[in-house]
């Protein structure tokens, strides 16, 4: 599968950074996915979780508590927690 250059981090911490070939992510209007060419955009986080399938097929989750942003941009997804 194709993938994309992943960032995941808050304030003084780098939770995340690696190929992935998705990501879910609870968007205010509901969740979304991302796969690689995603168009771009930037979008407001809701608290809940973002789940990742990297591209050695591992996956992870990563809780947001509070808010966060996700910017899609050239075949790269950086989250902000």
């Amino acid at each position: 599968m194709k993938s994309f250059h992943l960032t995941i981090a808050r304030v003084g911490e780098n939770l995340y950074d690696g190929e992935a070939v998705s990501v879910a992510a609870p968007g205010k209007k509901g969740m979304f996915q991302i796969l690689a060419d995603h168009e771009a955009f930037v979008s407001e986080l809701a608290s809940g979780e973002v789940r990742v399938k990297a591209a050695d097929a591992t996956t992870s989750t990563f809780a947001i508590p509070h808010s966060g942003v996700i910017e899609v941009s050239h075949n790269q997804v950086t989250v902000l927690l």
